[in-house]
């Protein structure tokens, strides 16, 4: 039967309402679980609190805080080899490592750290505070001195990673808090495959040699150091590759990828931590870290263990063979 389009159109907008429920319902069926586990997500994921909307934060107090975040974003101006308080550090600003100043969700941020310090750190052996935990960083990150705990620069420092976790409840780790643990590969993280990740995805702003690019004021860097003279030290938590390459899945490129929209795979990510890290850079005297080696995470690339694995197997994997037979013991 031929059907008279001016005579039936009614027939036809049934029959296109018809279409556009089964589509509907479709797509709903597809996507609400999915909608479901992101908005959970997001629901219970931190968020950074506002100085511009905290009204209770005022006077001296509120100038340390200003104070602190100012020098976690531009610590190369005080503290770097041209530094206006003291030229102790690799010309790095804290916020190279952990972005937005320590502010931002995924991003190695400092909301957790008021919530758990103090506490007993095993690579030291030592029950810590926030300002040993800084001086970690400037030690190791930085490649520098620590600073002076009693100083304004360290209590401002201090007073702001408070400040920054104080809606946290002691004891408490949100999610989106520190660096995402990736599962571990089935394999070895390999330096070659990462060589290849690092061209393609990294080089632009890292430079062909890690060097990174220095900001024109001559204070600090737009892109960081991944390695060489002016980068982080074996002794820093990034030289322990699930560390680096969680921090990498959720972040880099930099602006180009976030947590809920990575722009690398897994293997990507463990792999190009692989290479970087397998490149030469500033050596610490770590003899006195992890006084109990059996405490030593898996990835920690330095000898002895308490276990019949070697340090290239600690420093590249497949780390779940570890992580097994440490559950056996």
């Amino acid at each position: 039967m031929k059907l008279n389009y001016k005579e039936d159109w009614p027939l036809y907008l049934i029959v296109l309402g018809v279409i556009t429920m089964i589509a509907k319902e479709a797509v709903e069926v597809v996507l609400t679980p999915s909608k479901k586990m992101t908005s959970e997500t997001n629901k219970n994921e931190w968020h950074q609190p506002s100085l511009y909307l905290d009204n209770e934060l005022k006077g001296a107090d509120r100038e340390m805080v200003l104070y602190g975040e100012n020098l976690i974003a531009n610590t190369s101006y005080y503290f770097g080899p041209h530094g206006t308080i003291q030229p102790i550090t690799n010309g790095m600003n804290c916020q190279n490592c952990h972005l937005q100043a320590g502010a931002r969700a995924w991003g190695n941020n400092y909301d957790a750290v008021f919530a758990t310090y103090p506490k007993l750190r095993d690579r030291s052996g030592k029950l810590e505070t926030i300002a040993s935990r800084v001086n970690d960083c400037f030690e190791r990150s930085l490649n520098g001195k620590a600073i002076d705990t009693s100083s304004k620069e360290m209590q401002a420092i201090v007073a702001y990673i408070t400040w920054l976790g104080h809606t946290v409840k002691k004891g408490d780790k949100p999610p989106g808090s520190g660096i995402t643990q990736l599962p571990y590969l089935n394999r070895a993280a390999d330096p070659g495959k990462g060589a290849v990740v690092y061209a393609e995805k990294c080089q632009t702003c890292h430079g062909n040699h890690g060097e990174g690019v220095a900001e024109g004021s001559g204070y600090g860097y737009t892109y960081p150091p991944l390695w060489g003279d002016h980068s982080y030290n074996t002794g820093a938590g990034l030289f322990r590759i699930s560390r680096f390459a969680g921090y990498i899945k959720d972040n880099m490129p930099f602006n180009q990828a976030s947590h809920q929209s990575p722009a690398l795979t897994d293997e990507e990510a463990w792999d190009v931590a692989a290479f970087v890290n397998s490149q030469p850079r500033p050596v610490k005297d770590i003899s006195h870290d992890w006084p109990d080696i059996s405490k030593k995470p898996v990835d920690h690339p330095f000898g002895p263990y308490a276990d019949g694995f070697s340090e290239q197997e600690h420093k590249y994997g497949p780390f779940q063979p570890i992580a097994d037979a440490r559950k056996v013991k």
